[in-house]
């Protein structure tokens, strides 16, 4: 499974603050930085809209079941809603809006012509046959069909979705369209649209900027050691190619737990979790816990899995001198107040696994041109669209002397305002 974000291969913690208020906070915050209209902010703590549907589908046994399904869009003010489309039974109407917000700061702070979108269905897809989960797509496409579109709003992978989920959204919807339309979805097979190295790109964001964060603190890549909770595509990726790299990975984790070996392990002989689900445990290392991983001494923690990992009560257990976000909001505000007060770096989710969504527009690109990239092309731009995106948020860390966090909202928050500002209010 792909993400535009990143997604699980850690059990989910009980979550400590919501998407949704987290997202608000953090608005706060970069606002009381910048000196822009009041009336944009509040603009921005709440989305344009929330679809909220009913997605009926025939089960395999003959009975019908009924299945909740939303679909978030927070701002366009920069360009058509993006973001990711979830199968999970945590899906909720407030998550949806507050990973809607953070798809809206991510594009922004990558200067991505996108704003935020967010949606899912209430479901547990290891519950649902093969056939179960492409009629449940085909209709939940369906009920949401008026609201996407290549220039509307473009769904993704996510949790529980995957390229296969994104060929059949692209059929479903080019059927009642009457023409075949790539550009409704992104992550999708190559074959029908898709962009080479969108699945791996997340990880590879993570993997670029944790190069950049070591370079930033006079770090060589050769002398650090890196640990990795969650071994998914974003966690996997970001080992392999860190690894590749020249630093040490010397701990990874999957659902059932982690590894650990101070002398290193080798990424690429472990299986990721979409390609061999709980395998991490199988390798050879010291056995630990998901929260064990959490406080090992590293040079560099990639929170890989789920939200909400770090908190104000861990915290202070965190011996890594720089931790990257490789999932969306593995950190709390709370844990980022104690982090900061200690020193640690964070460099936020919505620079570090943006990788998912730059490549997504690298797609659409492609789409709309109808013109396949190489991967190596794919690659090149992907490192240079991060390296600029870095920059712009290190101009900000050095001159105003705040977080990573902080940096990235108020690049992003600039950029909406100007638009905001620009465009006007409709009366």
């Amino acid at each position: 499974m792909s993400s535009e974000t990143a997604h699980a291969a850690a059990r989910p913690e009980e979550p400590t603050e919501s998407a949704l208020a987290t997202a608000r906070r953090q608005l706060a915050r970069a606002a009381g930085e910048l000196d822009i209209d009041p009336n944009v902010v509040e603009r921005l703590r709440h989305p344009a809209k929330v679809h909220e549907v009913t997605v009926p589908i025939e089960r395999d046994d003959g009975t019908v079941e009924v299945f909740s399904g939303y679909r978030a869009q927070h701002d366009s003010v920069r360009g058509p809603y993006k973001g990711g489309l979830r199968f999970h039974p945590g899906v909720t109407r407030d998550e949806s809006v507050g990973l809607a917000m953070w798809m809206t700061w991510k594009c922004a702070v990558m200067d991505l012509p996108f704003g935020g979108a967010k949606g899912g269905v209430v479901v547990d897809p290891k519950s649902l046959s093969d056939a179960e989960m492409e009629r449940l797509t085909r209709r939940f496409t369906e009920e949401v069909r008026a609201a996407i579109g290549p220039n509307q709003d473009i769904p993704a992978p996510d949790m529980g979705t995957d390229a296969q989920t994104m060929a059949w959204i692209m059929d479903a919807y080019s059927m009642q369209e009457g023409e075949t339309i790539p550009g409704v979805v992104t992550g999708k097979p190559p074959v029908v649209g898709g962009s080479y190295g969108r699945e791996t790109a997340p990880g590879r964001s993570v993997a670029i900027v944790t190069r950049e964060a070591c370079d930033y603190y006079d770090r060589s890549l050769a002398e650090t050691t890196v640990g990795v909770q969650g071994f998914g595509s974003v966690g996997a990726s970001a080992a392999r190619l860190l690894d590749e790299w020249g630093a040490t990975v010397v701990a990874v984790s999957d659902v059932n737990g982690a590894v650990y070996d101070p002398g290193g392990l080798d990424p690429a002989a472990i299986p990721a979790h979409d390609e061999e689900p709980e395998a991490v445990t199988g390798v050879d290392g010291e056995a630990l816990s998901n929260e064990e991983l959490l406080e090992l001494d590293v040079d560099v923690l990639v929170p890989a899995a789920v939200g909400n990992v770090i908190t104000e009560e861990n915290a202070n257990d965190v011996r890594a001198d720089i931790v990257v976000e490789g999932a969306n909001g593995p950190t709390t505000f709370g844990a980022d107040a104690v982090l900061e007060e200690r020193g640690v770096p964070v460099i936020p989710d919505i620079l570090a696994n943006a990788g998912g969504v730059t490549v997504s527009y690298f797609e659409w690109l492609q789409d709309i041109n109808r013109r396949s990239w190489s991967l190596d092309r794919v690659n090149e731009e992907l490192d240079a669209e991060m390296r600029t995106a870095w920059n712009a948020v290190r101009e900000e860390v050095d001159a105003r002397g705040v977080t990573w966090r902080d940096a990235a909202y108020v690049v992003a928050l600039s950029r909406l305002a100007e638009a905001h500002e620009a465009r006007g209010l409709w009366p």
